[in-house]
């Protein structure tokens, strides 16, 4: 088998990017938790309208996820660990697919900053890999522990009777959590007390308002 050169994996890495942002997100092995699910026919032009923009945000998330495990992956000093952040990736594409469904079919867009969001979470996951393994994993842990609270906050926002979008968040959840744990234990350390609670909610919150917006 060849080896890839640097040019290659910038290629493919590009390749990546674009179907990612604007195309298709291929599903790995689920089917998609909203499935055969009744739609809540009674949601009025309001709550359409915020919980369209609730899926536009996590929509978002879920590209810088991939971003974010495809940097991890591109720099980790461990192959089993890049391994395992290229698996994580792989899963996340089902996240992807849920909910730019969920977003078609309650008739809004994908954020328009799409590739900001890859490409920025891209370079971070690249430095946090470089930095170490076990910085890396624990960028991936914290990053999921505020997801799922991030996801806690949007599913106390949907309607009881939107059922749809509550199974993909609440499957969402569920692998967040799985992740964080797998991070942990592949030998994640607690990242320093500024960087969990200074620096990446501000992060996270300048993402979600604007991908609320744009």
């Amino acid at each position: 088998m060849r080896k890839l050169t640097p040019v290659d994996r910038l290629l493919s890495e590009l390749d990546h990017s674009l179907r990612t942002v604007l195309g298709r997100p291929p599903v790995t092995e689920r089917p998609n938790p909203a499935e055969g699910l009744p739609e809540y026919e009674d949601m009025n032009a309001r709550e359409r309208d915020h919980v369209g923009r609730l899926m536009r945000i996590n929509h978002a998330g879920e590209i810088s996820a991939q971003g974010l495990y495809r940097g991890q992956a591109l720099t980790a000093h461990r192959p089993d660990i890049a391994d395992k952040m290229e698996r994580a990736a792989m899963e996340e594409n089902d996240h992807l697919a849920w909910t730019d469904s969920r977003i078609r079919e309650l008739g809004t867009h994908r954020s328009f900053l799409g590739p900001f969001w890859y490409w920025g979470s891209f370079g971070i996951g690249a430095v946090a890999g470089a930095i170490g393994d076990k910085w890396s994993l624990g960028f991936v842990n914290e990053t999921e522990k505020q997801v799922i609270r991030h996801l806690d906050g949007h599913l106390k926002q949907i309607p009881p009777q939107d059922q749809k979008s509550r199974a993909i968040l609440e499957q969402m959840k569920e692998d967040e959590a799985h992740h964080a744990t797998n991070a942990i234990a592949y030998g994640g350390v607690d990242l320093p007390w500024p960087v969990r609670r200074i620096l990446m909610p501000m992060m996270s919150k300048v993402m979600t308002k604007l991908a609320y917006w744009i």
